[in-house]
């Protein structure tokens, strides 16, 4: 493919031509929602970063050695954020809905964590064996925050009264949330508890059923290999920490669906956004490897 045909809105830089939504193995949908970060600021600039980026990332990976856009990347519009949140998630579930009658596997790429809220709904009704590895420096199990259930800080609330939730990489856990820490279908993994990966990747295996949606939060990894989100924590996993957990879980369970949030874009540097791109290419590679070993 010629520099000359990148296109900088379409994740990878792919041609529509190449990239029909009915024939893609993957989509990628931007949902650049902010309303209620409450310290460091930037999310709603972060897909659109975290895409633009992603034209610099080779096409051949080198960890899977697949060519993994030859499956098909199909990018989306970005999902109306303006209006009120009820809007918006309405909107959300409009976009989640239509995409779940292909068989492309979505990446929704956020925007602050709050949308997983809207994101995950679709899936915990469609699949009644699903639970949810949630990837995070914090709890978010807070039923409200700052007078509205509907915030970055209860984004895995909802979602953890109806199915299991695994956490790891926890490091944050606010007083009026930790009663729900490892209670009724939570399971959390506190990070200073389980710093051994290789302990803590059989004991996350066990704990989550066979269907898995993965939500991302960003600063779930160290400050210094995502330095730009909202809200930063100390420690956290290394990025090939991070990828050993993930392609065990992709490589066991089935699959249905990414988000990926809380990315910033600063003008400081590229850092964060080329980072995130090339996280969700491999997680896509993996995908793509398991489909290969079938």
């Amino acid at each position: 493919m010629s520099e000359d045909n990148v296109q900088t809105d379409k994740f990878m830089g792919l041609e529509s031509k190449t990239s029909s939504l009915p024939l893609c193995k993957f989509a990628v949908v931007p949902v650049p929602f902010e309303k209620t970060v409450c310290y460091g600021h930037g999310t709603a600039k972060g897909p659109a970063a975290v895409i633009e980026a992603s034209t610099q990332i080779e096409l051949w990976d080198e960890e899977t050695k697949t060519e993994t856009w030859e499956l098909g990347i199909n990018t989306q519009p970005a999902v109306n954020c303006k209006g009120s949140t009820n809007t918006v998630f309405k909107n959300i579930d409009k976009t989640v809905r239509r995409l779940m009658q292909y068989p492309a596997i979505p990446f929704y790429i956020g925007g602050e964590h709050t949308v997983t809220q809207a994101l995950a709904q679709p899936y915990i009704e469609k699949y009644k064996n699903l639970s949810i590895l949630h990837f995070d420096a914090h709890a978010d199990l807070r039923p409200t925050f700052e007078g509205t259930p509907k915030s970055h800080a209860c984004a895995l609330y909802p979602a953890s009264r109806q199915v299991p939730v695994v956490q790891v990489g926890i490091r944050s856990v606010a007083s009026e949330e930790k009663q729900f820490c490892n209670a009724g279908k939570v399971t959390t993994f506190l990070m200073h508890e389980h710093r051994d990966i290789k302990k803590l990747i059989p004991q996350v295996i066990k704990k989550l059923t066979d269907t898995v949606y993965i939500t991302i939060d960003v600063d779930g990894f160290d400050p210094s290999v995502i330095p730009a989100t909202g809200t930063p924590q100390p420690g956290g996993f290394m990025w090939y920490e991070a990828l050993d957990l993930f392609r065990e879980v992709i490589k066991r369970k089935k699959i249905v669906a990414v988000d990926v949030v809380e990315a910033c874009k600063r003008s400081a540097d590229t850092i964060t956004e080329f980072n995130v791109s090339k996280l969700i290419y491999r997680l896509m590679g993996y995908l793509a490897l398991k489909d290969k070993k079938k």
